[in-house]
């Protein structure tokens, strides 16, 4: 069996002092680092959104960053403008390792937004992860990363569902927890048959 490490979304927006900062998300770059080396293979998740994508409040007039919206692909929180292609909140965290074997962008259609590793949130549009996984003969993931309740979690769940043997590894996560959605992130990858390391 082949065991691959999914870095997911280790930016510098989603880290203190970030335009989307998960708080105490630069803790988990030298524990990701100290355990690239463990894995056959290595993939990093780079969230990549246009200038003005539809997931961000600025993009909707009257609206406020964490308002919720319904998009034609189901309910959308609305974020701060982050993770913008090309800008140095989009970069990786300066610290990160980011010598693994593929880089994968998500994200970067204007009319979805895409927090999974394997399907925009319109739970159809595949990004490719899945065929590449399987051509490596890859059967076993350790996800890690940010954030644990949102990009980490569709992740981790969609992943099962492929028939993957999933991790995450808790300890290399930090969390929004936005109204809640930390505990619903827990609840849902648990009955999934995600495998959850503290």
């Amino acid at each position: 069996m082949t065991h691959a490490l999914i870095v997911i979304d280790v930016q510098n927006d989603f880290c203190p002092g970030g335009a989307l900062a998960v708080p105490g998300g630069d803790a988990v770059v030298p524990v990701i680092n100290g355990m690239m080396d463990r894995f056959d293979a290595v993939i990093l998740t780079q969230d990549w959104h246009p200038a003005g994508h539809s997931s961000f409040a600025s993009s909707h007039a009257g609206a406020s960053p964490y308002d919720m919206i319904d998009m034609p692909y189901g309910p959308q929180v609305l974020w701060p403008d982050h993770c913008v292609q090309g800008t140095d909140g989009a970069a990786f965290h300066r610290g990160l390792r980011a010598d693994g074997d593929l880089i994968l962008r998500k994200g970067f259609r204007p009319d979805i937004d895409s927090y999974s590793a394997f399907f925009e949130n319109d739970r159809t549009t595949a990004t490719g992860l899945d065929g590449y996984l399987r051509t490596r003969g890859i059967s076993d993931l350790t996800l890690v990363g940010l954030a644990t309740d949102f990009c980490v979690r569709y992740s981790a769940v969609d992943a099962a569902k492929l028939g993957f043997a999933v991790t995450v590894d808790l300890a290399a996560c930090r969390a929004i927890d936005l109204d809640g959605s930390l505990t619903d992130a827990v609840a849902e990858m648990t009955s999934s048959g995600v495998r959850l390391l503290d």
